[in-house]
């Protein structure tokens, strides 16, 4: 849900900075977590569901997550919903699903209370919520397929780390992976569920956790059944500004919130302007992308007209940037007009524009009326409930979002499978096909939305298309393309399609 981008901090500084935000506790204080709270509850159904109920138990805890030599790394906050049967327990064959957000640095309550827990919190189209919270058994979630553990990456949420923990090590690309990895497994041991088929559910810089965990817990003998990739993002140059990949996967999305506020495209179906805009991405802009300044300047004239016409920015100004619009001057630009500004995890949110002396870049990436709009609402209900139905006290604050303290020290190395040396700006596709070629009988779904500016769906079209997977792995993974942006739950029409989705990829043998 944080800000994706990396910021060029040297690494030298990661553990200085970052022990500094988590280890001004008492040494001891990893250890006095709160005691693990339970309570069984019924989720009942809506006239989607007709009236179909499921009894379950919700248990909040700490998972140890602990080295080979049996040294304590931290724990890892957990949220489990398991479904009960008639005599009131639990099977040991269900499914179940391993659960997160990204950030790096964002805890798994908004994919919780936001989207396909039990529980959710009532949303109002593109609008700010405001006080009374409403909180309803949600008609869509998950737990209708599987079991569900919601997981808090370590720094963030009520997760901990250990006093001695080398944050260098925890804080990164491999290291994140590896937490998950030993809490996963921690948690089917603790809950005698190793029969269970296991799926993983990530979202946004979740899904890069999934690439590295479908391929490690596959490394460590655990088989993996299914993985859902939403709002995804694979190779890391794409949130580069200045390469043509970045350029290219935005197109689709200025041209979808163009069309969205009426600039463009009058009287046209939302998802041929977005194919249309597919179409032009791939056939016009990426060759002449590539051509640089040997483009002529009367064929760039051309394509900036062209281009005009779909994301709705003037055809000089367009002209003027040599065709690569940046996220920042399109959110700026395209409601200029209107005295507003688009959000960028969902660019159908918008908010009155800043004012004209708030000019860093920086700032006003993390100025976002999408998530204005939702976010400290989750977190809100989500805390009541801990409290209130399940008796947790939690004596720390949960944070909810660290980008600042977490995401901007990330260790981006990561040593793709084949290859010999890490890279420091990794494609993680190639976990994903090293993963699915090791396990054949592995399903993938990729869910997006058009609105998406944080994590564009051409991306990942294009990442996945670089693997060339063959014809029996192809089928394997599936695909799914929503009206809405990042946090595609926040849109209850989508949000019914994608329970339908599941529904479908959970029964697939």
């Amino acid at each position: 849900m944080a800000e994706e981008n990396a910021s060029e901090t040297p690494t030298g500084q990661t553990h200085t900075k970052i022990q500094d935000a988590f280890m001004s506790v008492p040494a001891d204080a990893v250890t006095t977590t709160p005691e693990p709270a339970s309570a069984d509850l019924t989720w009942r159904g809506s006239k989607e569901t007709e009236g179909e109920e499921i009894d379950y138990r919700c248990t909040a805890a700490h998972l140890d997550v602990r080295s080979d030599t049996g040294k304590l790394v931290g724990k890892m906050f957990s949220l489990t919903y398991v479904a009960l049967g008639e005599d009131g327990s639990a099977s040991s064959s269900r499914p179940v699903t391993f659960c997160y957000n990204g950030g790096p640095g964002c805890a798994s309550v908004p994919i919780n209370f936001g989207g396909v827990g039990p529980r959710r919190v009532k949303t109002d189209g593109v609008s700010h919520l405001a006080y009374p919270i409403e909180v309803e058994d949600n008609p869509y979630t998950l737990l209708r397929e599987s079991d569900l553990v919601f997981l808090d990456a370590l720094g963030t949420g009520f997760s901990s780390l250990a006093a001695d923990a080398d944050t260098k090590k925890v804080f990164g690309t491999d290291g994140d992976a590896d937490a998950f990895c030993r809490a996963i497994t921690t948690w089917l041991e603790e809950n005698g569920r190793w029969g269970s088929p296991v799926y993983l559910f990530g979202e946004s810089y979740g899904t890069v956790r999934n690439a590295i965990l479908m391929r490690l817990l596959g490394e460590r003998d655990v088989k993996v059944a299914g993985v859902t990739m939403l709002s995804a993002i694979f190779d890391w140059v794409q949130v580069l500004e200045g390469e043509d990949l970045y350029h290219l996967g935005m197109t689709p999305v200025y041209a979808a919130t163009a069309h969205y506020f009426g600039k463009v495209g009058a009287g046209e179906d939302p998802n041929r302007w977005y194919n249309r805009a597919l179409k032009f991405t791939e056939d016009t802009l990426a060759p002449a992308l590539l051509k640089g300044d040997r483009l002529s300047r009367e064929r760039e004239a051309d394509i900036a007209w062209q281009y005009s016409e779909l994301i709705g920015l003037p055809t000089k100004h367009i002209q003027r940037c040599h065709l690569r619009i940046t996220l920042d001057d399109f959110r700026r630009n395209v409601l200029l007009d209107d005295g507003k500004v688009c959000g960028r995890l969902d660019t159908r949110f918008s908010s009155d524009a800043p004012s004209f002396v708030q000019n860093s870049s920086e700032w006003f990436a993390g100025e976002d009326a999408a998530d204005d709009a939702v976010e400290s609402s989750w977190t809100t209900a989500f805390r009541s409930f801990l409290r209130d139905e399940l008796g947790y006290h939690a004596p720390a604050r949960y944070i909810s979002s660290n980008y600042e303290q977490v995401g901007v020290n990330w260790n981006w190395e990561h040593r793709e499978p084949g290859r010999m040396e890490a890279s420091s700006c990794p494609n993680f596709a190639t976990d994903i096909a090293c993963a699915m070629r090791r396990n054949p009988h592995m399903k993938v779904a990729i869910l997006g939305g058009r609105y998406d500016a944080a994590t564009p769906y051409w991306n990942v079209m294009h990442d996945m298309s670089c693997q060339f997977l063959g014809d029996e792995l192809k089928e394997r993974l599936e695909w799914h393309r929503y009206g809405c942006g990042h946090m595609a739950y926040v849109d209850v029409p989508t949000l019914a399609q994608m329970s339908k989705d599941m529904e479908g990829f959970y029964s697939k043998a």
